[in-house]
């Protein structure tokens, strides 16, 4: 069970602070919510207490474990599949799995890919998502601002 203040990942929409737990009435029945601020686009998001294992919802990485991340940014990019349409939904499910090695493996292939041929609109949202979801953690984890966050990542792949 998490508390106020502890910073959590929600998959598909990144990290952010539980900033209060709320009892309400939805329908008839009383439930309790964790309430958290995602920390990109100030998003405030209500979550029933009793669902949160099925949402994947989780503790924020340890800076050891961002750094792994970060080392996954740096690598060369991986081949990825030829048909647009298969390697998006390899790409979708990737990010909505929440494992941050996996959304960084994500990060760096399609910016890699967008330097050699512009992106589909399709896959450039994919890599804004997923630069947004690692942007998120990544300000948790250092305490800095977006645009800061943005640079680590920039910086971080070849």
């Amino acid at each position: 069970m998490y508390k106020i203040g502890d910073r959590v990942f929600y998959p598909l929409h990144g990290a952010g602070i539980i900033e209060t737990i709320e009892e309400r009435e939805i329908l008839g029945k009383k439930h309790k919510y964790y309430i958290f601020r995602i920390v990109v686009g100030d998003i405030k998001i209500m979550i029933p207490i009793d669902n949160i294992d099925n949402l994947g919802i989780r503790g924020i990485i340890s800076e050891y474990e961002l750094e792994e991340v970060l080392k996954v940014l740096s690598k060369d990019p991986t081949n990825m599949e030829k048909k647009w349409s298969k390697r998006y939904r390899e790409n979708e499910a990737k990010i909505k799995g929440g494992n941050m090695l996996e959304i960084a493996e994500v990060v760096r292939n399609l910016i890699n890919l967008d330097r050699l041929k512009k992106l589909s609109h399709g896959e450039g949202k994919i890599l804004q998502t997923a630069k947004t979801i690692l942007m998120s953690e990544i300000m948790l984890i250092k305490g800095i601002n977006m645009e800061e966050a943005e640079k680590v990542i920039e910086q971080s792949v070849k």
